[in-house]
């Protein structure tokens, strides 16, 4: 069985992602597409979850021949170990393009983890606790990576810090980090400066449940009928989890950098409110010719998501003219072709868009020469 709603909702994650990666490499961007700097959510903040929900939606259709009678075989640990390493390899590799510049890859202080490295690691151990486990015991590991993550974060005191303080360099998970992982690993930038990560190893233990709350949906969806009521059954889902993770958000902040429990589930919420308006239109309804460009990015979304960050770390990393005063491409093309006539909000906007529609170029040709990357 194949969901065509979950590759359109795929497809629309991967076009916000694409968006706000490249609108945010402006100095000047819309709020509604940049980081909440710190506490707080805006729309751009939901982009990484969905995507995990997503993983785990999926995960229903691929693994449900081993969740079910059948055992699962050591080559299907395999591919799923294999996928996985990938997937970090892949994200490593990004980190070291961007890091010592664009041909060369130095070990020695390349960022350990990132976007890719946190898809990997949570695909592995949802993956895990859903062969593994019976139904009852995946919820209960659910409700306790949760709960556990929000007592050890606001009540384990950190050295020179104290409990429950959640800043960059104080909170838990960042202490965590740096006993892990050397600080010349860790995330530079954003005002972190080596001392935790955005997408840190601690802190991905709570995202592990968005992807178990995108399976548990995947299971449900496969045992209800293509019918309205399913629709509205995943929007009322979403509305439950909006207003647990929007109470939970007074005692524990929603906050993507810690990726706090109660940002796993208000982000869970709003996954499950976009998937109930694509399955609705798309499963029940048959209205599909809006749906088909995305879709198609869908289809290859690691490869687009991959292919596009190479391409950002190309314009910023290269220059158009010589001396201290040469312009990288990205400001070269940002200034002579968008904001000079539509300003410097509209015209990083314009940027963005432009380059979505490109990707959206390139992966129509994929699609109608079936090639279809996956991992």
């Amino acid at each position: 069985m194949r969901l065509t709603s979950l590759d359109v909702f795929r497809g629309i994650t991967i076009a916000g992602m694409i968006l706000v990666n490249m609108a945010g490499v402006a100095g000047d961007v819309y709020p509604l597409l940049a980081h909440a700097d710190w506490h707080g959510w805006t729309p751009t903040d939901l982009v990484f979850p969905f995507f995990l929900f997503i993983v785990g939606v999926a995960m229903t259709f691929s693994l449900s021949k081993y969740t079910a009678a059948n055992k699962p075989t050591s080559a299907v640990y395999w591919r799923i170990f294999r996928r996985a390493a990938i997937l970090f390899a892949v994200g490593l590799l990004l980190n070291g393009f961007w890091n010592q510049g664009i041909w060369t890859f130095d070990l020695s202080n390349i960022r350990m983890m990132g976007v890719l490295q946190r898809i990997s690691l949570t695909y592995l151990f949802a993956s895990l606790a859903v062969l593994n486990l019976p139904r009852t015991g995946q919820w209960i590991l659910a409700g306790v990576l949760l709960i556990g993550y929000w007592l050890t974060m606001m009540h384990v005191p950190v050295a020179e810090y104290g409990a429950g303080v959640l800043t960059r360099e104080g909170n838990f998970g960042a202490y965590v980090d740096r006993l892990i992982i050397p600080q010349v690993h860790l995330y530079a930038g954003d005002g972190y400066q080596n001392l935790g990560d955005p997408e840190g190893l601690f802190s991905t233990i709570p995202a592990v449940v968005n992807v178990l709350i995108g399976y548990f949906t995947g299971e449900w969806i496969r045992n209800q009928p293509v019918k309205s009521r399913t629709s509205i059954g995943l929007a009322l889902f979403g509305i439950g989890c909006l207003i647990i993770g929007w109470v939970w958000g007074w005692t524990f902040p929603i906050n993507k950098k810690l990726w706090t429990s109660s940002y796993v589930v208000f982000s869970s919420g709003w996954a499950l409110l976009l998937l109930a308006a694509c399955y609705e239109l798309i499963e029940v309804r048959l209205i599909r010719r809006w749906s088909k460009p995305f879709e198609v990015m869908g289809l290859n979304a690691i490869a687009l998501f991959t292919a596009s960050v190479l391409l950002i770390k190309i314009l910023v990393r290269t220059k158009i003219g010589t001396g201290e005063n040469a312009l990288t491409t990205y400001n070269w093309i940002y200034q002579n072709i968008f904001t000079s006539w539509a300003g410097n909000f509209n015209g990083s906007l314009l940027f963005a868009l432009v380059t979505v529609l490109f990707w959206l170029a390139i992966a129509i040709l994929m699609y109608r020469q079936r090639w279809f990357i996956k991992v």
